[in-house]
Parts: structure tokens; sequence; C-alpha cells
């Protein structure tokens, strides 16, 4: 597509170097709240896409801002969305199934 800009994006495998090595690594999940209890990454904050809008503030500016769903598909909408607004935001390809599937642990 003519003047199409690439999502910002990592891996799962990228994600958990990241989340190892800076504790501080902000990951928002934007699934549905039976979906992040039935399991997500543990450092995960649910800030669900329905509600994102009116919740966006609880997001910070200064830093960068992992976005994750259950594949990848939500995620990158909301790191859309928010980088139109004027966030760092990444969007984690493979989400929550990616991380669970490569061996990593949800709770």
């Amino acid at each position: 597509m003519l003047g199409h800009t690439p999502l910002p994006s990592v891996t799962v495998t990228e994600l958990a170097d990241l989340v190892a090595t800076d504790p501080t690594t902000v990951l928002v999940d934007v699934r549905e709240p039976d979906e992040y209890a039935g399991g997500h990454v543990e450092t995960a904050v649910l800030i669900p896409m329905a509600v994102l809008p009116v919740r966006v503030e609880e997001i910070p500016r200064d830093r960068t801002v992992y976005v994750i769903c259950h594949s990848g598909g939500r995620s990158a909408q909301v790191v859309s969305w928010l980088n139109q607004q004027g966030y760092d935001s990444v969007n984690v390809e493979g989400g929550t199934a990616g991380w669970a599937t490569s061996g990593r642990p949800v709770v």
C-alpha cells in the first residue's frame, strides 16, 4: 500500500527479553476481562480495547508501551490508534497465544 507506515512491533521473544531485563517495561493487555483471567503475561495490565479511549490517561506517555491481545489483531489496532494520539506504542506479534505456545508462563 502506497504511503503505508509499518506498525512498530516486537516478537514474543523480544518482549520476553525486554521484560526480563527491564522490570519497568509497560505491557497493556487489550483483551476482554474473561480472556485475561484465562491466562496473561504476568506483568500485563488489563485495559480492554473497548474502554481504552476512556482509560487512555492510564497509559504513560514518557516511555514505550507494548500492547498485547490474543494473537496480535486487536493490539495492532490499538497501537495504530495510540500512535495517532502521540504515544510511543508497539504491537506484540503473536500475542498471548504466541507467548504461551513458545513455552513462556501465563498467570
